[in-house]
Order: structure tokens, then C-alpha cells, then sequence
């Protein structure tokens, strides 16, 4: 019988810490998050120095409670997996400082992850049955990336995001309608209240590039809008203007999504990333898979937001291809999906 491979993953590329310990890449035996969420919301943001200071005190604190619940030690780890872009430099650094120095000390194989090969790899902690080739469309506050997934660990961006991320409008629009940080939460909830219809915002597409998205214009529309209410005192609606704005959004995502299912000719879909626990577009997804005869797989919400426990089901993958990194590996800030 082949010998269980257990491996020790942290994940630092922005404002939670986590660690995890995965057995065979879909099995968790813990996962552990230390959030900063109450102290950036002071700042109506993520402040990259704090979100770096911070992962210093917590980091070592994290992984320990990561062997504890896992019922593990040191010992019986196989390998250690890092997230090293992108994402903030700072933060990214602390993360692949520690793993370099365990690797080192306890003499293990260390792997560096991508963070979006992360966020695709959430998918399969969940679903046994997912195997590539599939779609999948990843959507957080940092990126919005539609992917062939051709196998583990091969991938073909199919389109991309040309300015602002999604989750990034959903934040930028929560600001200016005075709902706070983070955005995509609130807005969610607030929509619910409200009528998707009730205000036509536009869905870009980009010329040439029917997979690429851009939400700058939606964005710019939300504040025209609200600046025009205000210039004419007129009252606005919230709940009816942020429902109105995720409808645009989410139409965006989901018929693109539906695009390249039917065109790289497979019948499966997935989703990843913050803004894929939103209500909203998972219920849009879910109906537009059930009119195409389309299998769709999302993880749980704990595995939307960024984890640990997602950087040990993509590296488990890299680690039995025979994928190794170096006691030089360095923090990559726009590092690029396909790159090692």
C-alpha cells in the first residue's frame, strides 16, 4: 500500500494566516485561519504593512495549532507547501520565510504554490468524483480568471479580468453606498432586499477578446449614478442599487462561464475564490448548469476565502508530479498562473 502523503501548507498572500495539514490532497485534517478582518475594516481596507506585521505574530501560533488539531507532528509530514504569489510581498514573505525554514530545519521537501492554483484545487478537497479537464472560474478580490483546466497542475487562461477584479468592484461600490469593508458580504446580504432589475447597469465585453472582463465601467455607471441622485436629491435606494449592480456582475461571470464549457467541449464547471460564496452568482451558476446538462462544483465558504487547506490540495498534486522548490524561493508578487 502506497504511503499516505501528508503535507503542511500556509498561506500568507494577504490579510488571513492560515495553515493546514492535507493527507493525500483531499482529506483535511486541519485547517486553521487567523483573520484580520476587525483590524482592517478600521482602515476600510487591507493595509499591506499591518497585514505584515501581523502574519509575523501569528504564523508560528497558526502552525501549531495546525499539528494540534490534525493530531500530527512534525514527524509524520511529508512535505511543506507555501503560497509565494501572487499577492502582497510583504505578506507572501513571511509566509515563504517560515516554510524555507522548516523545510530546511526538519529537512522536507518544500513545494511553492500558486495562489489561484490554490483556489482551483479548493474544488477538489469536496468533490471525489472532480477529476481534470474541467472549467473553472475564479473570482476573488484580487483576481477574475476564467481557466481550462487541462490536467493537475496544467492550465489555459481562457480570459481575464482587463481592470478592476470583481470582488474588487463589489468593494469599491460597498464603499460608496457607506456599507464598509469587506464589500462582498454586505452587498450580498443588502441585495437580497433588493430588485435586480430596478436599475440598468451596463455588462462590458471587450472587442476581440469574448472571454476577458472588465468591471471599471460598471463601476464608473454605480457612481455616476449615485452622484447624479444625490446632484438632484433625489433618494436612493440601496438595497435596489447594490442588487442591480450584482446582477450586472454576476450576468458577466456566469455567461462567459457558460461559453467556455460549451467550447472546450466538457461538461464540468467550477468556481473559486471570495466571490465565489456569493449567494447571488452560485445560484445563477447552479441554474444555468441545470439548463445546459452542465455538472457544477463549488467549495464550502470556509474554502471560497483564502486558506491553507486549499495550498495542500494543489501542492499534494505538484508533489506526487515530482514538482520541488528550492531554498531560494522568493515571494512573486504578480506571479503569473503557469509559472513555477
Amino acid at each position: 500500500m502506497a504511503k499516505d502523503v501528508i503535507i503542511l501548507a500556509i498561506e500568507s498572500s494577504c490579510d488571513e494566516t492560515a495553515a493546514a495539514v492535507v493527507k493525500n490532497g483531499r482529506d483535511v485534517l486541519s485547517n486553521v485561519i487567523s483573520s484580520q478582518i476587525d483590524l482592517h475594516t478600521l482602515y476600510g481596507g487591507v493595509v499591506p504593512e499591518i497585514a505584515s506585521r501581523k502574519h509575523m505574530e501569528q504564523i508560528n501560533q497558526v502552525i501549531e495549532q495546525a499539528l494540534d488539531k490534525a493530531n500530527v507532528t512534525f514527524d509524520d509530514i511529508t512535505a511543506i507547501a507555501v503560497t509565494y504569489g501572487p499577492g502582497l510581498v510583504g505578506a507572501l514573505l513571511v509566509g515563504v520565510a517560515c516554510a524555507k525554514s522548516l523545510a530546511y530545519a526538519l529537512k522536507k521537501p518544500l513545494i511553492g504554490v500558486h495562489h489561484i492554483e490554490g483556489h482551483i484545487s479548493a474544488n477538489y478537497i469536496e468533490n471525489a468524483d472532480l477529476e481534470p479537464p474541467f472549467v473553472c472560474l475564479v473570482v476573488s478580490g484580487g483576481h477574475t480568471h476564467l481557466v481550462n483546466v487541462k490536467d493537475y497542475g496544467e492550465y489555459e487562461i481562457l480570459g481575464r479580468t482587463r481592470d478592476d477584479a470583481a470582488g474588487e468592484a463589489f468593494d469599491k461600490v460597498a464603499r460608496a453606498v457607506g456599507l464598509g469593508y469587506p464589500g462582498g458580504p454586505k452587498i450580498d446580504k443588502l441585495a437580497k432586499e433588493g430588485n435586480p432589475n430596478a436599475i440598468e447597469f451596463p455588462r462590458a465585453k471587450i472587442d476581440g477578446s469574448v472571454y476577458d472582463f472588465s468591471f471599471s465601467g460598471l463601476k464608473s455607471a454605480v457612481l455616476n449614478y449615485i452622484n447624479s441622485c444625490e446632484m438632484k436629491n433625489i433618494e436612493i435606494n440601496k438595497a435596489d442599487l447594490v442588487a442591480s449592480f450584482q446582477s450586472s456582475v454576476v450576468e458577466s461571470l456566469v455567461t462567459r462561464a457558460m461559453m467556455a464549457v460549451k467550447e472546450m467541449n466538457t461538461d464540468k464547471i467550477a468556481i473559486a475564490g471570495g466571490v465565489a460564496s456569493n449567494t447571488a452568482f452560485r445560484d445563477a451558476m447552479l441554474k444555468a448548469c441545470k439548463e445546459n446538462n452542465v455538472k457544477f462544483y463549488r467549495p464550502s465558504a470556509i474554502y471560497c476565502t483564502d486558506n491553507a487547506a486549499m495550498i495542500g490540495a494543489a501542492a499534494y498534486y505538484d508533489y506526487i508530479n515530482g514538482k520541488r522548490s528550492g531554498l531560494d524561493l522568493n515571494a512573486v508578487p504578480n506571479l503569473k498562473l503557469g509559472e513555477k
